[in-house]
């Protein structure tokens, strides 16, 4: 294809690398996987809050990028395609269900066998910080804490997440502020 080769240049583009993968280059996907594993799990996670189940559909998404990648086209950015399979991946995972599942029961312990080297004070302190933020992320409806964490933690744009989640800016806009204004309320801090 026309893409560059990985090992050409470690700067290419998401999408230069998988025009390159689709022709056949290996290292190419190499580094689109070393580039957006980290942030997609952290956000199947955020969304799924059960380890096991973020890794198996964090393998899905990637084996529909394996699969996908002879058709693919950059028409719109790699990272966007890549969370549009992703959000679709969790709704047809919702759908399946029928409901939100429940938090863990031991997810207080869990949270409290993470292990921390700063002081006793510090560790609660932040530790209290990160409570209070999921409880409240955990409030918000879940169209709005995707938006939101595509938003803060991937750094989507509006366009980009509207592509993801098949709604219009002005939608991904409004539930951004929904969001941000609950947060605000919850956390005044």
């Amino acid at each position: 294809m026309d893409g560059p080769r990985a090992d050409e240049s470690i700067d290419a583009s998401d999408e230069a690398l998988m025009l390159g993968y689709a022709g056949g280059d290996v290292a190419a996907f190499e580094q689109l996987y070393a580039r957006h594993r980290g942030r997609l799990y952290r956000f199947l996670l955020r969304q799924l809050r059960e380890p096991a189940l973020a890794d198996e559909l964090f393998q899905d998404v990637w084996q529909r990028v394996v699969s996908a990648r002879a058709g693919w086209r950059p028409d719109a950015p790699f990272g966007t395609w890549l969370y549009r399979i992703a959000h679709n991946r969790l709704a047809d995972h919702w759908r399946a269900l029928q409901h939100r599942p429940p938090a863990p029961v031991d997810g207080d312990q869990r949270t409290a066998r993470i292990p921390d080297h700063d002081t006793p004070e510090r560790t609660l302190s932040e530790f209290e910080q990160r409570r209070r933020l999921q409880l409240a992320l955990d409030e918000l409806p879940p169209e709005q804490r995707e938006v939101l964490l595509l938003r803060l933690e991937q750094e989507l744009t509006l366009e980009e997440i509207g592509e993801i989640t098949g709604v219009g800016r002005e939608t991904v806009k409004s539930r951004l502020r929904y969001a941000m204004d609950k947060l605000r309320a919850r956390l005044p801090e």
